[in-house]
């Protein structure tokens, strides 16, 4: 299992700062959330955002849209350097999103709410290189993870791996230190962690308690290599 670290969960005052503490951790993978306020109750960065962080570090850019039309954005977000860009199934257009991303030449992503079911979005998973699942209501960092998400993941996993699918599998909310074994076990690819990563004691050895770096090859994932 490799870690996100969400840029959410960081020190708004000194992002660049905080970027390179997960960078000198080996973090390999940065996620950044972007929210419209309508999809979400909360409002944060922005294309503008990416393209900054995109100018001060190589690392790979997991943009994560928490919007309601995003098919309005996708290309704006494509040219400020994401890597992959994730879309949500409950947002409008979620199929024409996916094919937008990928003519753009990005992998794409598909994410799901907690109330969402799997059996919803197994038509679309041909069409995705990965699958984030919310194990929180999406708006607010620092939630508590929804124990019931873990077997949803484990459910993902089976249906993958059955019908051999080239999709990770990534999670986001209430992940750290103590619950990331159940996830790595469930099948989990990529833990999404903010305040689990930059509010760490002891990044390093957070990295090094929950990574496993020999765990899966993506083939989409272009420069870093991980």
């Amino acid at each position: 299992m490799r870690i996100a670290a969400s840029l959410l969960g960081a020190d708004f005052l000194h992002l660049a700062e905080e970027t390179r503490k997960a960078e000198n951790a080996g973090i390999a993978i940065l996620h950044l959330d972007q929210m419209d306020g309508h999809f979400v109750p909360n409002i944060s960065f922005g294309p503008d955002t990416v393209s900054a962080f995109r100018s001060i570090t190589d690392r790979f850019l997991d943009v994560h849209l928490m919007l309601s039309e995003p098919m309005r954005y996708i290309e704006r977000y494509a040219a400020a350097g994401a890597n992959l860009i994730t879309v949500h199934y409950e947002a409008e257009n979620p199929l024409e999103s996916l094919k937008l991303i990928h003519k753009l030449g990005l992998p794409a992503g598909l994410s799901i709410k907690p109330a969402t079911q799997i059996e919803e979005i197994l038509p679309l998973l041909p069409y995705t290189e990965l699958v984030l699942v919310m194990t929180v209501e999406p708006g607010f960092g620092g939630q508590p993870i929804h124990p019931d998400c873990i077997a949803k993941i484990a459910a993902l996993k089976d249906f993958i791996l059955r019908e051999k699918l080239p999709v990770l599998l990534e999670a986001d909310g209430g992940i750290k230190e103590s619950n990331a074994a159940r996830l790595a076990a469930a099948g989990l690819d990529i833990a999404v962690m903010g305040t689990g990563v930059f509010r760490s004691k002891d990044l390093s050895k957070t990295v090094s308690v929950i990574e496993n770096k020999e765990a899966f090859t993506p083939f989409w994932l272009k420069k870093p290599e991980l």
